[in-house]
Formats: C-alpha cells, structure tokens, sequence
C-alpha cells in the first residue's frame, strides 16, 4: 500500500497544470474539438490500464478534466503525481 503525501508533498512536486481538489489531483485539457478530446481520453484509458491506476474523465465539448486519487489509500500519493507526469509527458500537453 502507498503512503499518503502531505499537503506540503502535494503542493511542492504537483505538475504544472494540475490542481488539488480535496483528495484529488485534476487537470482539464483542451482540444480543438470534441472528437479529439475523445481520442485523447481513450489514450489516457489505454495508459491507466497499462498502469493498473485509472483516473476519473469528464469528456466535454472540447475539453477532458482527469482527476487522479488513490482510493485504497483515501487520498494523494506518489502514484498518483506520478500518472499526472506520465500523461503530461505522453500526451505533449
């Protein structure tokens, strides 16, 4: 089991472009339009399951929110910051 990070773990390493929201980490990216959004999500879908760590998504008109957590652990950990950096550096955004 990962241990939970504190806020100031959180606050200190969060990627750029993510934000905390209570026991969550989330960004919101943007497209040009919906359909690329949708790609984009099923992307971050195939990664996550490579990774056994899945993010919620929220796909809108022309932007996809992800919202990381550890649920086992109820709240933020390493595996958590660690995914947000992954789709960052996978997805170029």
């Amino acid at each position: 089991m990962a241990e939970l990070l504190s806020d100031d773990e959180i606050a200190n390493r969060l990627p750029d472009g993510w934000e905390r929201d209570g026991d969550e980490i989330v960004r919101t990216y943007e497209f040009d339009d919906y359909l690329d959004g949708v790609a984009f999500a099923t992307q971050v879908g195939e990664v996550a399951e490579e990774e056994f760590h899945h993010p919620e998504m929220t796909i809108g008109y022309e932007e996809v929110a992800v919202r990381l957590t550890s649920h086992e652990e109820g709240g933020i950990t390493e595996k958590d910051l660690r995914m947000a950096s992954l789709f960052d550096d996978e997805f170029g955004r």
